[in-house]
């Protein structure tokens, strides 16, 4: 048994300066960024939603710029064996999240638990 939900919301930006994509999208939003120190967060930018909000983040990549969902899971090696039965194809693991693929050909990504109220608001499955 595992729980899993939607997590968040990440615009993958193909750009030069991840720095003024953020600008833009917490100007249009109205939400503060949120900036890391870790040196391996250096690609990411988090705008600061409310805590009952999914999270949204800009991922700087190398692909066409794009939205995708991320599905937080307490056992992510379960929720994506779930959506494997549903249809969806593993593409790649990167760190510890898996990249999936939709049968609609979305991408999206399975990710531990970001938010601190997960486990009073996730789906359970059997």
């Amino acid at each position: 048994m595992h729980r899993s939900r939607l997590g968040g919301l990440i615009i993958d930006c193909q750009i030069g300066d991840l720095g003024s994509a953020a600008d833009f999208w917490s100007q249009a939003l109205g939400y503060s960024e949120k900036h890391s120190s870790d040196p391996a967060d250096e690609n990411y930018v988090l705008l600061e939603t409310g805590p009952d909000e999914p999270y949204i983040e800009l991922q700087k990549v190398d692909h066409p710029s794009r939205v995708h969902i991320d599905i937080e899971a307490d056992d992510i090696e379960a929720e994506v064996r779930r959506l494997e039965k549903l249809g969806a194809k593993r593409i790649e693991q990167v760190r510890t999240w898996w990249v999936m693929e939709a049968p609609t050909g979305h991408r999206f990504c399975i990710v531990s638990p970001q938010r601190t109220d997960f486990a009073q608001n996730a789906m359970q499955w059997a």
